[in-house]
């Protein structure tokens, strides 16, 4: 398992913007951070499950560039659960709410588990994508 990887379209789509001429993809026009209980496997950022018990919900968040670290400007937190959840092992940044595009993910340095009632704060550096 990767601990952390750009799926294959954000691969893509930075090669064209950098490469190619008048290829300049569309940029999603918001963020939205999601919690994984399995992380993807595949470069296409298939094989994951993303949690989808009672009170989660994917968190809008504004992304901040330092240096090649993009991670996000303010910390957020997840919950409260309203049942307990999986263990939460990682995260991604996708296009959407809901459905969408995920683009990059990664492993959690610190597995979690969130309890009935519990609600979960993230530092902006517990969620940082790094293209080195």
């Amino acid at each position: 398992m990767a601990n952390q990887d750009f799926t294959t379209g954000t691969e893509q789509n930075i090669l064209d913007w950098f490469f190619t001429a008048g290829a300049a993809p569309t940029r999603p026009s918001a963020w939205w951070v999601g919690l994984f209980s399995v992380l993807p496997t595949a470069n296409a950022g298939t094989g994951g499950t993303e949690h989808t018990e009672a009170g989660y919900g994917r968190q809008q968040v504004t992304l901040t560039r330092t240096n090649q670290t993009m991670n996000p400007s303010a910390a957020f937190t997840f919950g409260p659960a309203t049942e307990d959840w999986a263990q939460t092992v990682g995260f991604g940044f996708f296009s959407a709410e809901t459905n969408g595009t995920l683009y990059a993910f990664k492993a959690l340095t610190t597995a979690r588990t969130f309890y009935d009632g519990d609600s979960g704060t993230y530092a902006t550096s517990d969620l940082a994508i790094t293209l080195d």
